[in-house]
């Protein structure tokens, strides 16, 4: 029995739990995350990825895969400039996030190919995508390393990973960071989605999440390589960018 330990949170628990526990946050958020996610950032989120879209180089004809995409927004965005000769994937390990995910796409008249797959163990060959792509997924990753080394092996030479997550922010905002985080955020969770434990969560795994220079490190360790890092908001979200070669 495997009896190594990792972080739900603030809680310590069972690897072999985690991805039961994170399951469960994301089958109950995954029909309103769209409008929690408006509602917790002021429509921020929509610029970061945006941000996020310039920074990847995709163009007509690109192959993208979007790790941990859930409902789809980074995806709709690289289909646009991928164009029909192009091809862009939506992967999420948690089904729920990814039905919604393909069901907004086709609404919108795109029929994306998508894989319902863990990141540890992604269902592509070696030297594959052009970029790759995950947002706001990497810290509900029990081994991110591994992730990260799965997101660099299905990369061509050339090809780029962009890592946008929520981060370390800058340290005199901290204090009222986390009142907003600790003692908003799980209201508006209960008032709209009638749950405020599943944010509360998130709210803490931002916390445990490494801050930016660490997060460089590990992608480097994993051998990509001009990994640079910019910081949105001030540093409450940093976008990471490394390429393979």
């Amino acid at each position: 029995m495997n009896d190594t330990k990792t972080h739900f949170g603030f809680e310590e628990i069972q690897e072999a739990d985690k991805v039961r526990r994170v399951a469960g946050v994301f089958d109950s958020v995954a029909q309103r995350y769209d409008l929690m996610n408006d509602v917790m950032s002021g429509g921020m989120h929509r610029l970061w990825k945006a941000f996020t879209i310039a920074k990847s180089g995709v163009r007509e004809g690109s192959r993208v895969l979007d790790v941990a995409g859930g409902t789809g927004d980074l995806s709709l965005a690289f289909a646009k400039r991928a164009g029909k000769t192009g091809q862009v994937w939506l992967t999420d390990i948690n089904n729920a996030m990814l039905t919604r995910g393909r069901d907004r796409l086709c609404d919108k008249g795109y029929l994306l190919p998508v894989a319902q797959c863990n990141a540890e163990k992604l269902p592509f060959p070696d030297d594959y995508f052009d970029c790759c792509t995950v947002a706001f997924g990497l810290r509900n990753m029990t081994h991110k390393d591994v992730a990260l080394a799965e997101m660099k092996r299905i990369l061509k030479p050339g090809g780029r990973l962009l890592v946008l997550e929520f981060s370390q922010v800058w340290k005199p905002l901290s204090p009222a960071y986390d009142f907003y985080s600790f003692n908003i955020i799980p209201k508006i969770g209960q008032l709209l989605v009638n749950d405020q434990d599943s944010y509360r969560y998130l709210a803490e795994s931002i916390r445990v999440h490494p801050d930016q220079e660490t997060m460089k490190s590990m992608m480097e360790q994993v051998g990509l390589e001009r990994v640079e890092y910019f910081n949105l908001t001030l540093g409450v979200v940093a976008l990471h960018r490394g390429f393979k070669f």
